[in-house]
């Protein structure tokens, strides 16, 4: 009789694509327009997200046309990838002190890191946080009703978890 031989796996070596490659190439693509990058995540198994952005707008044919830059500088018989190219959307917390920037004069809600909330229209961006302006109903002094009152807070980025734009249908 025959020896039986164990079976040796040896799993496929799978080459991760840098981040900071993928950067370079988005980078390049974008030179001299108002377009900058979000993010870019790179999940295993070289499945690439580019989140843009811009200072006026980002359609989809801005996205098709940086897909299309970034798959052609990528070599699919080296390295296999997903790409997914697309804008910030609403719903998405603003992440860079441009975004904030171009926001200004928008409504938010602000998710601070001790779990409270507040929304209110963002007044003011610099490079240690942001302020905002709102209005709350108070009982003044000699007042019989509550009125309304035009406060203000600021925030430094230090105490804010998120900021999301608060879209209005009215």
């Amino acid at each position: 009789m025959g020896q039986i031989c164990p079976l040796i796996y040896y799993p496929l070596l799978i080459r991760m694509i840098d981040e900071s490659l993928v950067k370079s190439l988005v980078e390049q693509s974008i030179e001299g327009s108002d377009k900058f990058i979000v993010d870019v995540k790179i999940a295993p198994g070289n499945v690439i997200e580019v989140i843009l952005d811009s200072d006026t707008s980002v359609t989809i044919d801005d996205c098709v046309n940086l897909s299309r830059d970034i798959e052609s500088s990528l070599d699919r018989d080296i390295e296999d990838f997903e790409l997914t190219v697309y804008s910030a959307g609403l719903s998405e917390p603003l992440k860079l002190l441009r975004q904030y920037k171009k926001h200004i004069g928008k409504e938010v809600e602000v998710l601070l890191k001790t779990g409270n909330k507040q929304k209110g229209m963002l007044v003011s961006v610099d490079d240690e946080g942001i302020s905002i302006s709102y209005q709350i109903k108070e009982l003044l002094e000699g007042k019989k009703r509550k009125q309304l009152v035009d406060k203000s807070e600021s925030y430094g980025f230090d105490q804010i978890k998120s900021t999301k734009l608060v879209i209005n249908f009215k």
